[in-house]
């Protein structure tokens, strides 16, 4: 019985390594971010926080969505250069009112994607998201 015990521990202790997730996964982050909200403040949070660690604005969708209704949904992807970057999320129902905040932007915000939504208050409204790089100083 002691021969046995001894022989599954060896075992146990030999196999264990390769049950575990490897330690390279939980280094490496996610390819892409999906992000989602129905408020535009809220979403120009998370495309910052994003940027910040090293994501880049890939595209973007307005509608309904499974859980969350309304929602603004944006597809971020790592930066294979590891670049970062801030945004600016400008959202109106008036397409004068866009272009006088998109002119009124810093000039090194450009123009990365746009979408149109239904807001909270039942009406459309155009998104645009304006992205600059963040320079090393």
């Amino acid at each position: 019985m002691t021969k046995i015990l001894i022989a599954l521990t060896t075992a146990l202790v030999l196999l264990a390594p390769n049950l575990l997730p490897e330690k390279r996964e939980a280094e490496q982050p996610d390819k892409f971010l999906l992000l989602a909200t129905s408020r535009t403040g809220t979403m120009e949070k998370e495309l910052n926080e994003a940027g910040a660690r090293g994501y880049r604005f890939a595209g973007t969708q307005g509608g309904e969505t499974a859980f969350g209704g309304r929602e603004v949904v944006v597809i971020m992807s790592l930066d294979p250069e590891g670049r970062r970057y801030r945004y600016i999320l400008l959202a109106t129902s008036r397409t004068g009112t866009m272009q006088k905040e998109m002119n009124e932007a810093p000039p090194e915000y450009e123009f990365a994607g746009m979408t149109v939504f239904e807001s909270r208050f039942g009406g459309r409204e155009a998104a645009v998201i304006l992205q600059a790089e963040i320079k090393d100083e």
